[in-house]
């Protein structure tokens, strides 16, 4: 009973990184990489799709993306999708291949793009606390329902607590790594 819950909580704090990691691949840091684009979405047929199921993403060189569709009419509203993101991009058609060239990043773009990832890497902190938060819940409630000691519950929340230090320790780890790439030029 008691495994069960540090198993859970220490499967939804690791998933609360990874979720960090995930999101910070979508900052750009003036290198290219296809994942960039992931979460632009193109108006298709009605719908709005990710951008990866309707063109392929390739890495032409450190600069520059080469987005393929599969369609040639979908050739303007990838170049639209594109510009309307938050990534301040600017595509170019050529012919039945849009390129996107990624301009350096200004000193400045460089710090606001530092507070996102302080931003992001809070709100991973936050939800790994509500992780640890809803744990200790759950150990009260089988205290309270005479399951578990009170000994036992006190060495599960100080094992929890262990738990939660650990993975906010990978966050800053992730935070320090993500800040020192985007600043590097």
């Amino acid at each position: 009973m008691i495994d069960d819950l540090k198993k859970e909580a220490t499967g939804r704090m690791a998933k609360s990184v990874d979720s960090l990691k995930q999101e910070l691949t979508k900052l750009r840091t003036g290198r290219a990489h296809a994942s960039l684009l992931d979460h632009v979405t193109v108006s298709y047929y009605g719908s709005d799709v990710p951008l990866n199921q309707v063109a392929s993403v390739g890495v032409v060189d450190a600069r520059t993306l080469l987005v393929t569709p599969w369609e040639k009419n979908l050739i303007g509203p990838i170049e639209k999708a594109i510009l309307k993101s938050d990534l301040g991009l600017n595509p170019s058609s050529a012919g039945t291949t849009i390129r996107v060239p990624l301009p350096p990043l200004t000193e400045e773009r460089r710090r606001d793009l530092v507070k996102i990832v302080r931003h992001e890497g809070e709100g991973a902190k936050v939800a790994i606390r509500n992780i640890r938060r809803d744990a200790n819940n759950q150990l009260k409630a089988l205290l309270k329902d005479k399951k578990i000691s009170e000994d036992a519950e006190r060495q599960t929340q100080d094992e929890v607590q262990k738990l939660t230090d650990h993975h906010i320790q990978e966050v800053e780890k992730v935070l320090a790594a993500k800040e020192a790439e985007l600043m590097e030029i």
